[in-house]
C-alpha cells in the first residue's frame, strides 16, 4: 500500500463523448472546475485536471469520479504532454501565460482545440493559418481582462451603433482588489488575487493610447503619476493608469477611425503615488542581478539605491522622502513603511532581481487570508453623437468574492473561459484558428448566461451634453 492519493494511469478509458484537458489548477481554477464539473453530466463530458501538484484536487473531485480525475504534469514532460493533449478533444490552459505557445502548438499538431484566459501573443497568433488548416480554434482572451472586457464593450458598442450613434471616445478599466470590508488597516487597500509577479512587473512596457486624434505614450518611469479618478456606484472613487497598447484594440472593436481609445488598470486612490515612488526607487527593476546576500536587510537594500549626498544622521525614511520629493509624514512615506522598506527585516533572497525581492515580500505582505473577500471592478466609458447631441455611457461591473478560494477574480476568469468551451464542444462556434470573443454569436450567450445564473451583469448610465 502506497500513502497518498492515488492517480488514474494513463491511458485512460473515456465513458464520455467529450473529453476535456485543463492544464493547471491554480488560485483562479476553482469556479472554473466547478462549472465544468456542474455541466459534465448534461454535456456528457470526461474532465481530466493535470497539474503540478493535483493532490487539492482530489476532495473536490470525489464526488465526480465518473466524469473526472486529477493527474500530476510537469510541463518540461514533453511526452507526458502530447499524451495528455491527444487524448482530450478540447484543452483548457490555466497555465501562466508564457507556457500557452508549447501547449498551443501540441493542439494544432494533435488537432484539439484550445481554450485561454490569457492575451494572443505574437508566437500564437503566427499559428492561425496552421490552426485553420488543422480545423483547430485557439480561443484566446476569454477570461476577465481580457475576456469580459471585450464582450460587454462589444454589446455595448452594438447597441449605441444600433441607435445610430457615432463613437468619439472609449476609455476602459479593469482591477482585481480588496472588497470594502477587507481592506482593514492595509494603507494600499490591495492584495493579490492574481499572479504576483505579473503585479510587480505591470506596466513594464511604454502605454500606447490615442486621445483626441493624437497618439501619447507613457514610459513606464511615468505610467503611475499620471492617472484618472473613476467612480463606481456602490463602490466610490478609483484611479486608472493606462495598460499597454490600447491601439491594437481598434481593429477587433471596429474602432479604427475612434479620436480617443485607452484601455487601463484600476487601483484605490493612493496606491499609484506609492507604486511610483517603488518604480523611481528601483524595487521593481527586473533586469539586473544584484548579487545580495540573503542577509541583507530591507533597510540597507533600499540605502544601498540612496545617493551618498545625503545628510547621514537622517532616518533612513527621511532621507527616500528626501530623495523623491515626499512629505516625510505623507500617505507614500506611510506605505512604503507598512511594508517593512526601512526595517532590519532580511530579504531572505540571494542573488536576486529588485522585483524578486519585491515579490517576495510582498507575497506575504498582500496574501488573501482565508475570511478576505476580493473585489473585481471593470468601468466602460463611452462618449458618441447621437441625433446631433453628445451622449456618455458609463458601464460598470462590481463582483465580491466568497473567500479566499473562491474570489471574485476566479469567477469572472473562469466562468466566461467554461462558457466558451461549452459552445466551442457544442459546435456553436465555426470559426477556426485564433480567435477572440468579440463576435455576438459567442459573447451574447456568455453574458446572458453570466447575468441570469449567477448575477454578473454590468449597469449603465446614460446622460446628454
Amino acid at each position: 500500500m502506497t500513502d497518498g492519493p492515488q492517480y488514474p494511469r494513463t491511458p485512460y478509458f473515456y465513458p464520455m463523448n467529450s473529453r476535456l484537458l485543463l492544464l493547471g489548477a491554480g488560485r483562479s481554477a476553482s469556479s472554473l472546475i466547478q462549472y465544468l464539473l456542474r455541466h459534465a453530466p448534461s454535456e456528457n463530458w470526461f474532465l481530466t485536471v493535470a497539474d503540478v501538484n493535483p493532490a487539492h484536487l482530489v476532495p473536490v473531485l470525489a464526488a465526480h469520479s465518473q466524469y473526472a480525475r486529477a493527474v500530476p504534469f510537469d510541463l518540461a514532460d514533453e511526452a507526458g504532454l502530447e499524451e495528455l493533449v491527444s487524448q482530450a478533444d478540447a484543452v483548457i490552459s490555466m497555465l501562466p501565460a508564457a507556457l500557452h505557445l508549447v501547449v498551443a502548438r501540441a493542439c494544432v499538431r494533435h488537432g484539439r482545440h484550445l481554450a485561454t484566459a490569457s492575451y494572443v501573443s505574437p508566437e500564437i497568433r503566427a499559428l492561425h493559418d496552421e490552426a485553420t488548416a488543422a480545423g483547430v480554434t485557439l480561443l484566446m482572451e476569454c477570461g476577465l481582462d481580457p475576456g469580459l472586457d471585450h464582450m460587454s464593450a462589444m454589446r455595448a458598442l452594438a447597441h449605441i451603433r444600433g441607435r445610430g450613434g457615432v463613437l468619439s471616445s472609449f476609455k476602459s478599466y479593469c482591477g482585481g482588489l480588496l472588497a470594502p470590508a477587507a481592506e482593514g488597516d492595509n494603507p494600499w487597500k490591495y492584495k493579490f488575487t492574481w499572479n504576483p509577479r505579473n503585479v510587480v512587473l505591470a506596466g513594464q512596457s511604454t502605454a500606447k493610447f490615442l486621445e483626441d486624434g493624437r497618439p501619447r505614450f507613457i514610459p513606464y518611469q511615468e505610467l503611475f503619476c499620471r492617472t484618472e479618478t473613476l467612480a463606481v456606484p456602490g463602490y466610490g472613487d478609483f484611479e486608472g493608469y493606462a495598460n499597454r497598447d490600447s491601439l491594437s484594440y481598434r481593429a477587433p472593436y471596429g474602432l479604427d477611425d475612434i479620436p480617443t481609445i485607452l484601455r487601463g488598470t484600476l487601483r484605490r486612490p493612493g496606491y499609484c503615488a506609492a507604486w511610483h515612488a517603488l518604480v523611481r526607487l528601483g524595487l521593481t527593476d527586473d533586469a539586473v542581478n544584484l548579487g545580495n546576500a540573503e542577509t541583507m536587510t530591507w533597510a540597507e537594500l533600499v540605502d544601498a539605491y540612496l545617493p551618498t549626498s545625503l545628510i547621514p544622521h537622517l532616518d533612513l525614511s527621511q532621507r527616500v522622502a528626501t530623495y523623491l520629493g515626499l512629505n516625510p509624514a505623507g500617505a507614500e512615506i506611510e506605505r512604503l513603511a507598512w511594508l517593512g522598506l526601512f526595517t532590519d527585516r532580511l530579504v531572505g533572497h540571494a542573488n536576486a532581481t529588485p522585483a524578486q525581492l519585491l515579490e517576495r515580500l510582498l507575497a506575504e505582505k498582500w496574501a488573501l487570508q482565508p475570511q478576505d473577500h476580493d473585489l473585481i471592478v471593470m468601468q466602460h466609458l463611452f462618449e458618441f453623437e447621437l441625433n446631433g447631441e453628445r451622449h456618455r455611457l458609463t458601464s460598470s461591473l462590481a463582483v465580491e468574492g466568497e473567500d479566499a478560494t473562491h474570489t471574485g477574480m476566479a469567477k469572472t476568469v473562469g466562468l466566461p473561459l467554461g462558457m466558451a468551451v461549452r459552445r466551442l464542444l457544442r459546435g456553436e462556434v465555426p470559426q477556426r484558428g485564433v480567435l477572440i470573443p468579440v463576435d455576438a454569436a459567442l459573447y451574447e450567450p456568455i453574458l446572458d448566461e453570466l447575468a441570469a445564473d449567477y448575477g454578473i451583469r454590468f449597469h449603465e448610465e446614460e446622460s446628454q451634453g
